[in-house]
């Protein structure tokens, strides 16, 4: 990464609460039936996501990745359409962004960031849509959808009986894993983003896949034998650890000894395990952009250690899916954007890492 670029990104960072204050004085001057529309808790609202917004953008700046904030305006734009907040409030929010940044920052980052804040103000034309993730000509498309009803019906016991009957129907359980856990759970997320679920029934659909990820393990479960071990691990304050936990499983599905450590392990606890009990392969998730300089802070801090020479890195989640170069600017091995391809990726870097290793017997 070009040190102009991370310094300007860093600088956007240490000044977003100025400007997020700034921002939503004017908008509500510029605005001022903002009053009216949102109530009293409007203004702490409109701060807070126009810090929302300034994080992203200093991320994608600092990461020379103009994709991650593009991406992230698309999805603002569906997302903000259930709260009442318009395309014209959102293009007026960036472009009193673009006033406040102008008059905050000097050249030469000031042009940086610009350009990548032009980019997205560009993709708020139009409207926002999205298409579902369960599509007829995709595997298991009747499956996955059937499925998905009896979560959302509430009919949680139903949906189990449905998922062990297909276990003896003869679907393999890595199918059942990727083509209907998998694709459901990206179904409700955007169902949620749509306004077409609540939070609630977000959170109790993503709770029964859990329950019944749960109730499919004795059928493939088994003594951890395997020589190769991962460690499994998601970055910053995310909520959403089911696709790890998927990951891990698939992993030890394939004979790999998995240790899932979960999200928010402080570094030095993770370091410290790594060195305590060493293993073939670390796999890093995260779900939101902001949080990948805490996975550049984490790699950073396994590479200085000489202890931790053999351990391969992965990365994944949706950063990483937005930006299929992410995965080289933070340090790591390698990326997946899905479990499957993960097993792919990790037997390659673990085999080359194995050469390595037997070309250099006495290192």
């Amino acid at each position: 990464m070009h040190l102009d670029q991370q310094n300007a990104g860093e600088r956007l960072k240490g000044i977003a609460e100025q400007l997020a204050e700034e921002i939503t004085a004017r908008q509500y001057e510029r605005q001022p039936d903002l009053e009216q529309r949102f109530g009293p808790s409007g203004r702490a609202r409109t701060k807070q996501d126009s810090l929302y917004h300034l994080r992203y953008l200093a991320q994608s700046v600092a990461l020379e990745s103009p994709l991650l904030f593009i991406n992230y305006i698309a999805w603002l734009k569906v997302l903000l359409a259930q709260y009442k907040i318009t395309g014209e409030d959102l293009r007026i929010n960036l472009d009193l962004m673009k006033e406040a940044i102008s008059a905050r920052v000097e050249q030469p980052e000031r042009e940086l960031i610009l350009s990548y804040l032009d980019m997205g103000i560009y993709h708020t034309r139009g409207e926002g849509s999205l298409p579902s993730f369960l599509q007829p000509q995709k595997p298991y498309f009747h499956e996955a959808d059937e499925y998905l009803q009896l979560l959302l019906d509430g009919e949680r016991r139903k949906a189990s009986e449905f998922v062990l009957g297909l276990y003896k129907d003869g679907i393999p359980i890595h199918d059942i894993y990727l083509h209907i856990f998998q694709e459901t759970q990206y179904e409700i997320g955007r169902l949620w983003q749509m306004g077409r679920i609540t939070v609630a029934q977000e959170h109790y659909c993503t709770a029964c896949t859990q329950s019944i990820i749960s109730q499919l393990y004795p059928q493939w479960i088994r003594a951890q034998n395997g020589k190769k071990k991962l460690v499994a691990v998601g970055v910053g304050e995310e909520l959403h650890e089911i696709g790890l936990r998927m990951l891990a499983d698939f992993f030890e599905m394939e004979g790999w000894n998995t240790f899932y450590l979960g999200s928010n392990m402080p570094v030095e606890g993770l370091v410290r395990h790594l060195k305590e009990q060493p293993a073939d392969l670390l796999a890093i998730s995260i779900t939101m952009t902001f949080h990948v300089s805490e996975v550049i802070r984490l790699i950073s801090s396994i590479r200085s250690s000489r202890e931790l020479d053999g351990l391969r890195i992965m990365v994944g989640g949706m950063p990483f899916n937005i930006d299929t170069e992410l995965w080289k600017k933070v340090g790591a091995d390698g990326y997946a954007p899905d479990a499957k391809l993960a097993l792919e990726v990790a037997e390659r870097l673990v085999s080359e890492e194995a050469i390595l290793k037997a070309g250099f017997p006495n290192d």
